[in-house]
């Protein structure tokens, strides 16, 4: 297990851009591979996209591909979420999460997550 906060939601204009930060508390944060997941009210939890220990490998969802990007710096142990081109249909929580450690491969499935975030909302007015 391990802690993570995350940071840099708010109020944006459509079209507009947010970067999401999410610290986490480990030293050996560079043994997990991390994940965006976000929820929507009144809708379940979803993938938003993933990233492998080294940050060789990438996976988005259909629905952020071309304008999200994920990135992480292992010496600072945050992960990062910059979006643009922001919709309305982007507002919810977004959640950084940590699968276990030494587990290898990028996932879409929550369950596959160990650690979560408190989250960060994300509003997209048009």
């Amino acid at each position: 297990q391990v802690q993570l906060v995350e940071s840099g939601g708010g109020l944006v204009q459509a079209g507009g851009s947010l970067r999401l930060t999410c610290t986490a508390s480990t030293g050996t944060f560079g043994f997990f591979v991390m994940g965006w997941f976000r929820q929507a009210p009144g809708k379940e939890r979803e993938f938003v996209a993933s990233i492998s220990q080294s940050s060789t490998t990438t996976d988005y969802a259909d629905s952020v591909k071309g304008r999200f990007t994920i990135s992480r710096d292992n010496a600072k142990t945050t992960l990062y979420l910059q979006m643009t081109s922001l919709k309305p249909d982007d507002t919810a929580v977004y959640y950084c999460a940590a699968r276990p450690r030494w587990v290898i491969g990028v996932s879409r499935d929550r369950a596959d997550f160990a650690s979560w975030g408190q989250g960060t909302h994300v509003t997209v007015s048009s």
